[in-house]
């Protein structure tokens, strides 16, 4: 009994071990589930499988297979993650090589357009990728290839002869390249505020190079100014001692250089076309400047005038300060809160009230109705201003004064205007009014069209609160 079963547990375990081999093999070798795409390159630039597959420096898959076509190119399958199965159809293929230090240390990139450059095609699975949008890495053996005995010679001396320049200066050298990078960005900078105006750029470059000729030209007088200066300055280094000296002389130090400025004189003659060439810039900004000039002057006042309106010393007197006062301001206009105002007799508490603000709001709001029922009414308001008339004089009673209102009606109504005697001491006003006449609608200080264009319907009249029968022109009641 002991014997079958460790038969039966033998050939348990190795059925085990058979099964992790089927698995692991299925998950080494499956073929299904994934993403290929066939990229063309000139020379598979020892790629080998199971090489990675980048994009933008991440991982997404790995070499599968590499094969050659019959014009002798190499074709590189890749095998890419399901996350990245949707390439555009304007994908590049480029074989780059990680580091110098290896052999076979080479990766494949692929190198996505931008959004406003894909077609909106895809590379379906197993598609390719045409030659003419792949690179193949350019081995430095190939680039020393290209280079003759005696220039490979030069290049190696050159850079032994470097390795030997620098031993022992590492420390300065590191403090070098520290240094390097801020001098390179700011030198992008500088070329790309050069490159910004192309034309103006082009013309500057095209006078330079005419001054350089007319330079070169002159070169036997620029010789002899920079002869000159050379021995100049090199009088000058050799007496630093008695510089001092020369410099509390310097009268007799310019007309010792009077020679250099002499030959000076015929190089300055060729600069003249450039002189000529910004002529007409500085003929232009002439008159410019002129108009400036009395205008920066008459300025100066109101430039004074505004710092100190701004900020002048002092406590509440600019508008610094006046800021200052803006959340008080902003509180009562706007804010619910306990209240006391003050309107010269004291303190009154009128409890807790809302902003000015709010409650304009609805005094408008409320207001709103009256307007409107007042707004057809406007022309007669117009009209009464227009015949209103005051006068009075003074006399030993005292002032008095006359008012009188004239309602053109009163030629048309057939009846006996009213004297109405209204306040005292010698004050009168004399109203005229059409009796029963109380209801006018808006308008009716002229005749009704015979379109009815003024004449206002039943429902109007009702909102108005008005009658057509009250209307002052036309038959009499």
């Amino acid at each position: 009994m002991r014997s079958g079963a460790s038969v039966a547990g033998r050939i348990a375990a190795i059925g085990a071990v058979l099964a992790a081999i089927v698995i692991v093999a299925l998950l080494l070798f499956r073929g299904g589930g994934g993403y290929t795409v066939t990229a063309e390159f000139h020379n598979a630039s020892q790629l080998v499988n199971g090489n990675p597959v980048q994009i933008g420096g991440a991982p997404v898959g790995s070499v599968k297979k590499i094969d050659l076509t019959d014009d002798n190119r190499a074709t590189v399958e890749l095998s890419l993650k399901e996350d990245f199965d949707d390439l555009p159809a304007e994908t590049q293929a480029v074989i780059r090589q990680a580091s110098q230090s290896g052999i076979a240390n080479r990766y494949v990139e692929l190198q996505l357009p931008p959004a406003n450059k894909r077609s909106g095609k895809k590379i379906e699975d197993g598609g390719r990728i045409p030659i003419t949008k792949t690179t193949t890495l350019v081995e430095l053996d190939q680039l020393f290839n290209t280079l003759d005995p005696d220039t490979r010679t030069a290049v190696s001396d050159f850079f032994r002869n470097s390795a030997k320049q620098f031993k022992g200066k590492e420390e300065q050298q590191r403090e070098l390249y520290r240094y390097l990078n801020p001098a390179l960005s700011t030198s992008s900078r500088l070329f790309n505020e050069l490159n910004r105006d192309s034309p103006l750029l082009a013309r500057f470059l095209q006078d330079s190079e005419e001054l350089v000729t007319a330079l070169a030209e002159k070169r036997d007088d620029l010789s002899a100014l920079i002869g000159n200066a050379n021995r100049t300055f090199r009088a000058l280094g050799a007496e630093r001692a008695a510089l001092g000296e020369s410099i509390a002389r310097l009268p007799d130090f310019m007309r010792t250089a009077n020679t250099t400025f002499v030959n000076l004189r015929a190089a300055l003659g060729d600069v003249d076309p450039l002189v000529q060439a910004s002529r007409p810039a500085a003929r232009a900004l002439g008159p410019f400047l002129d108009e400036l000039r009395p205008l920066a002057a008459d300025a100066r006042p109101t430039i004074r005038d505004l710092s100190n309106t701004l900020l002048r010393r002092g406590a509440d007197n600019d508008l610094l300060d006046l800021q200052k006062t803006f959340p008080a301001l902003a509180s009562a206009a706007l804010d619910t809160k306990e209240r006391r105002p003050d309107f010269g007799s004291g303190p009154k508490d009128v409890g807790e009230t809302r902003g000015s603000f709010p409650t304009t709001v609805d005094a408008l709001n409320d207001a709103a109705p009256i307007i409107g029922l007042g707004r057809p009414y406007t022309p007669e308001l117009i009209g009464w201003f227009d015949d209103f008339s005051t006068s009075g004089p003074w006399d030993a009673a005292g002032g008095f004064s006359r008012a009188q209102i004239v309602f053109n009606a009163l030629n048309v109504t057939g009846q006996v205007p009213q004297l109405i005697p209204l306040g005292d001491r010698g004050s009168t006003f004399e109203q005229f009014a059409r009796t029963g006449q109380h209801r006018r609608c808006p308008g009716s200080g002229e005749e009704a069209a015979v379109d009815g264009s003024n004449v206002f319907s039943a429902a109007e009249q009702q909102a108005l609160d008005c009658t057509e029968e009250d209307r002052s022109v036309g038959p009499n009641p």
